[in-house]
C-alpha cells in the first residue's frame, strides 16, 4: 500500500503532512520513533500539525505505539498487514531497531472476573539477525 491508499481506506483526508509521516514509516521498513520521523519528513509543520496529525494517525489505526520502556516509544504502521490487536514487538539491545513479528500473535491470559482488558503488549527483547553476528 502506499500512503495515499492507507488514506483513502481510513476515508481521511490526503493532507502533505499525513503523507510524509506515513512515506517516511513505510520507508523505514521497522518501527521509529517520533524523532526519527521529524527528522525525516518534507516540509516543515509546527508543532502543533505535527503532533495533530500524529494524534489522528494513532486514533485512527493506521500507525500503533510499542512503548518498549519509560525512555523509548516507537511507532508502526499498522497498515502493513502485521498488525493485530495481539502481536509481539521485538526489540534489539544493541542497536535499539524495534521490529512487529509477523505470525507471532499470543492470546491474552484469562481474566478475572470483573477484569477488563484494555491493552496488551508482549514484547521480546535480545539482538536482532545483523547485531547477532558480531556478538
Amino acid at each position: 500500500m502506499n500512503t495515499q491508499e492507507i488514506l483513502q481506506k481510513h476515508n481521511l483526508v490526503r493532507t502533505s503532512c499525513r503523507q510524509s509521516i506515513i512515506g517516511v514509516m513505510l520507508s523505514a521498513g521497522t518501527a521509529v520513533s517520533e524523532e526519527e520521523i521529524k527528522g525525516k519528513v518534507d516540509g516543515t509543520y509546527d508543532r502543533t500539525t505535527f503532533y495533530r496529525t500524529f494524534k489522528t494517525l494513532i486514533g485512527n489505526g493506521i500507525i500503533h505505539k510499542i512503548v518498549v520502556d519509560n525512555h523509548l516509544v516507537k511507532y508502526a504502521l499498522s497498515d502493513s498487514g502485521m498488525h493485530k490487536s495481539h502481536h509481539v514487538h521485538f526489540y534489539c539491545n544493541r542497536c535499539g531497531m524495534v521490529k512487529c513479528l509477523v505470525g507471532a500473535d499470543f492470546k491474552t491470559p484469562d481474566l478475572p472476573e470483573g477484569y477488563i482488558e484494555m491493552e496488551t503488549e508482549l514484547i521480546v527483547k535480545g539482538f536482532c539477525s545483523h547485531c547477532n553476528l558480531v556478538i
